[in-house]
């Protein structure tokens, strides 16, 4: 009991929100009947935000929204309510020089109620929302690249849900950790799916190339963005199923994210990705992500 207690006043003090109130997180609790804790039944979401400017807000929402109407949710907080939040939860996170840029991550649950495997209606769902700081993708990863293997896609068949069901993604994460690399780019069959908690681009040829938008893919907010900045750059997009060999023989592979933004694969299973080192394609895109985040208007 002691060590529980002790691992809790050890949270940070920062605020969160939790059901209409703002509070220190180390003092936040949901019940323990909470049906994301006994199921996973809920979903999420997590917002860059730079130098206190939140990126792609109203992406994040309607996937937000797309995730809910699919688990039969309803959204609790409109876009301007969930934007007051993430603001203030921001400006008492009180960026700094040495950290400028925060992750504002939302979970949202059915709610409380006795364990049962259907869905009971009408609960109010629990919503908790908190601020922390964002680690980004260092000098060296974007200048040598990063190592990622491979695995079969052994999660489930409705992926583009941002479900707080994560074993799955644990799963292939660890298979990363365990092999010393950054990621794990799984595959679905003979067919690209993503990574554990990344979206994969395959650049053939000056064109990039990523999985369709459907149920076995998480789209990531950067399916939009990307699409945006290959045009802008003259770059062929195409949504398609990616093979296995098409991977391997990619001239430039890049994962993607909101803490990765977009980063080089230089090295998967062991063999090198194109020339080993990180090329034009992610280097203009790199350099367009960047605008982006420039361009986005405070509000």
């Amino acid at each position: 009991m002691n060590t529980v207690l002790m691992k809790a006043t050890e949270l940070p003090n920062t605020t969160c929100f939790l059901n209409g109130e703002y509070l220190p997180l180390s003092q936040a609790k949901i019940s323990v009947l909470d049906r994301g804790f006994i199921f996973g039944d809920g979903i999420y979401e997590v917002v860059p935000a730079y130098g206190g400017t939140l990126f792609r807000f109203e992406q994040h929402m309607k996937r937000l929204s797309r995730s809910l109407a699919e688990m039969r949710i309803n959204n609790p907080l409109s876009e301007p309510d969930w934007r007051a939040v993430a603001m203030r939860l921001i400006n008492d996170f009180a960026p700094t020089p040495a950290s400028p840029d925060q992750l504002i991550y939302i979970q949202i649950t059915r709610g409380v109620a006795l364990r049962d495997h259907a869905m009971p209606p009408d609960l109010t769902p629990t919503v908790f929302v908190m601020c922390s700081p964002m680690k980004l993708p260092s000098l060296a990863q974007r200048e040598g690249g990063v190592a990622c293997v491979s695995a079969n896609d052994f999660r489930w068949e409705k992926a583009h849900i941002k479900s707080t069901s994560l074993l799955g993604a644990v799963f292939s994460r660890q298979i990363s950790v365990d092999a010393g690399a950054l990621e794990t780019i799984m595959f679905r069959g003979d067919f690209l799916s993503e990574a554990a908690s990344s979206n994969v681009w395959v650049i053939k040829n000056g064109c990039v190339m990523g999985p369709p938008r459907d149920h076995l893919v998480l789209e990531g907010i950067r399916y939009g963005l990307i699409e945006d900045m290959c045009r802008a750059a003259d770059l062929d997009f195409e949504l398609r199923r990616i093979t296995r060999a098409e991977v391997l023989e990619a001239d430039e592979l890049l994962l993607s994210s909101a803490t990765k933004e977009v980063l080089p694969v230089t090295l998967l299973d062991g063999l090198p990705v194109g020339s080993g080192k990180p090329g034009p394609v992610y280097q203009k895109l790199y350099a367009a992500y960047q605008q982006a985040k420039q361009e986005t208007p405070k509000k």
